[in-house]
């Protein structure tokens, strides 16, 4: 498939950023001709691209405004160009903004060079609806499944009802023995306070040291930095693993050590798949194959797992298929994802039983093909594997971890050759809904 990759403008755009930039710094057109040694008039030419320059005059001009020449020369760098086209993508329909027009792709130079500084204040507001959105999904997600929430609320509803019970039969029987209604009042008061220490308890779950920025756990900090940057990172794509600390240091979600450590690691484990699968041949393989994980690993001895990472970590920008992510411990605990559209990837609590990477830690090392249909409509193409990931010692069995790779499917896709595995977004949903076949 071809690349939507937006048409280059950077020749033509570089008298606009020497205006921009002149602009910026306060200074005349003919103040800075008299700099690097031309006419205005040479320079107003320059600057409505009618004369193409480079070389030493524009060195000198870029010295002049106190830039990188590449600042004049070339269009929005490619983390700003990466973080745009990401503001587009996270859109509900990409083609279509609230004001009814489509976001001009192939402008994103021209508006970086024009005016840097709104274009940095959008691609931190889009971060930073993402960030929140992670939130947002992470105490959805927590209020749904974390089982130690659960516990607390039912110990302050058992509070509750033995408090209420209490309070009828001593509103109701008004001739009770002055012994028994003076343990109903005991009773109800030693209720009263379990719970107001079971309610603090469960306010503490949220109002932690730190502030209301605490409440996130680490791990759905890394899934926001990872999500803002559309789980691509052209710095460790080109620098490897010496561009880490970089990367940590412009993500405004990492906000202490713990972050930031466990950051690190997801980050080392994206160095090493870059390292071994670059991601130039990697794409040219992925595009060749019709982006099916299966295909690309039979004319491949990698690594099966490495290959379902890899395709997770594609661009944004090119028109691909929409992929998840999923790697779970042999508890079947999700240690990382990648949300993907209407697959729903509890963080707390297991998934559904039946999902096909659940299926895959029973048979070590050998990669499974599965279509699923979720909730009676939802199509999806998952490719699962379980791997040994360390040896806990001699004799032991390793310690094993297994990644599933999601794709979504257009509802009219033809039909694969065995009919669709039925999953529920949860355990529960599994368990009860009739129409799924038991196996």
């Amino acid at each position: 498939m071809a690349t939507q990759s937006p048409p280059t403008r950077r020749g033509p755009l570089t008298g606009n950023r020497i205006r921009e930039r002149r602009l910026l710094a306060g200074l005349k057109q003919a103040e800075l001709a008299d700099r690097v040694g031309i006419s205005a008039s040479y320079l107003n030419l320059i600057e409505h691209n009618r004369r193409r320059i480079g070389g030493k005059l524009l060195n000198d001009l870029a010295r002049a405004l106190d830039v990188e020449p590449a600042a004049l020369s070339e269009g929005a760098d490619a983390a700003v160009r990466l973080s745009l086209e990401a503001a587009v993508q996270s859109l509900p329909d990409p083609g279509v903004t609230r004001v009814g027009a489509a976001p001009e792709l192939d402008q994103i130079d021209e508006l970086s060079a024009r005016y840097p500084g709104w274009t940095a204040l959008i691609t931190a507001q889009d971060r930073r609806i993402t960030a929140l959105e992670a939130t947002i999904e992470g105490l959805r997600d927590r209020l749904a499944h974390d089982p130690a929430l659960a516990d607390a609320m039912h110990e302050v509803l058992s509070s509750v009802a033995a408090i209420r019970t209490t309070a009828d039969i001593l509103v109701r029987e008004a001739d009770i023995d002055p012994a028994w209604r003076g343990r109903f009042h005991r009773n109800m008061h030693e209720e009263a306070e379990r719970l107001s220490a079971r309610a603090t308890g469960l306010l503490d779950t949220f109002e932690v040291p730190g502030g209301s920025d605490a409440v996130i756990r680490p791990v759905e900090r890394v899934e926001a930095m990872f999500d803002a940057a559309g789980h691509h990172f052209p710095e460790i794509e080109d620098g490897g693993r010496a561009a880490i600390p970089d990367v940590l240091d412009r993500a405004p979600e990492l906000v202490d050590e713990d972050c930031r450590a466990l950051a690190e690691d997801w980050l080392g484990s994206y160095a090493r798949d870059a390292d071994v699968l670059p991601m130039g041949p990697f794409l040219a393989e992925a595009q060749d194959a019709g982006f099916d994980p299966a295909r690309i690993s039979a004319h491949s001895s990698e690594d099966f797992a490495r290959v379902l990472r890899r395709m997770a970590t594609l661009p944004a920008s090119l028109d691909r298929p929409n992929f998840g992510l999923a790697i779970v411990d042999a508890t079947g605990a999700v240690l990382f994802r990648r949300r993907n559209a209407g697959f729903s990837l509890p963080r707390y609590g297991a998934g559904c039983p039946r999902w096909p990477v659940y299926r895959a830690l029973s048979r070590v090392g050998q990669p499974d093909e599965v279509e699923v249909i979720l909730s009676g409509h939802a199509r999806f193409k998952t490719w699962s594997i379980a791997h040994p990931v360390a040896q806990l010692g001699f004799g032991a069995a390793p310690l094993v971890q297994a990644t599933m790779l999601i794709r979504n499917l257009a509802p009219d896709a033809p039909d694969g050759a065995a009919a669709p595995l039925e999953v529920g977004p949860d355990c529960p949903t599994c368990r009860t809904s009739p129409h799924i076949p038991r196996q």
